[in-house]
């Protein structure tokens, strides 16, 4: 029994749900990217110096505070120059932002497993060349952090425990949100189709 309408052929490609559904999720992601390295220098605590949200982003000012100090941490003298906190210093934050974003697209290729089925009735383990392509890609990730002369090229330090469950604490709701969503084009479906079987069963019975 179907549950969901056929396509009709002059159906637009990305309907207006569809293009909604995409800009939540996208907003998600970037607010998930930026707000993990928001995290890491406000909230999160380790060797380095919790700061505010007014430093942080006041931060091209730096040079003018007069009374600004961090601790040193992670090998890097910040006490000749605090205003390094917010460029050798970000490499943590942006190691983590990274990481969130990758941890999130791994996520949301698991929502794409189906438009409207929710992971319960689909579950990943369903399509194991996806999963395959995730353990390679997660794969990928841990080579570049942990890889001494990788994570220099690419600027970037490996991540404690700690640090993963924070990446995966911004990380994983994407599933939440995307299965809310679904929820609410499943039942958009549902009602659509009553609606599509009532009015051909009312003008079948007009036409007979």
């Amino acid at each position: 029994i179907m549950k969901k309408l056929p396509r009709r052929a002059d159906d637009n490609l990305i309907t207006p749900w569809v293009f909604f559904r995409y800009m939540v999720v996208g907003i998600y992601v970037g607010f998930a990217c930026v707000g993990v390295f928001a995290y890491w220098y406000m909230y999160y605590e380790s060797d380095h110096t919790n700061i505010s949200w007014e430093q942080l982003t006041g931060w091209g000012h730096c040079s003018t505070w007069t009374d600004f100090k961090v601790n040193d941490f992670d090998g890097l003298d910040m006490q000749t120059d605090p205003c390094k906190y917010f460029t050798d210093g970000k490499v943590k934050a942006s190691t983590m932002s990274l990481s969130v974003l990758v941890a999130i697209e791994m996520f949301n290729a698991l929502n794409a497993l189906s438009e409207d089925g929710s992971l319960v009735t689909m579950p990943p383990w369903s399509n194991p060349y996806l999963l395959l392509a995730m353990v390679v890609s997660f794969g990928m990730h841990f080579v570049i952090l942990y890889v001494d002369f990788l994570a220099d090229m690419f600027n970037v330090t490996p991540l404690d425990w700690d640090e993963w469950k924070v990446v995966l604490a911004f990380s994983l709701p994407v599933i939440f949100i995307d299965e809310i969503l679904k929820f609410v084009g499943r039942k958009m479906s549902e009602k659509e189709l009553k609606q599509r079987m009532s009015g051909e069963l009312n003008g079948a019975k007009k036409n007979q």
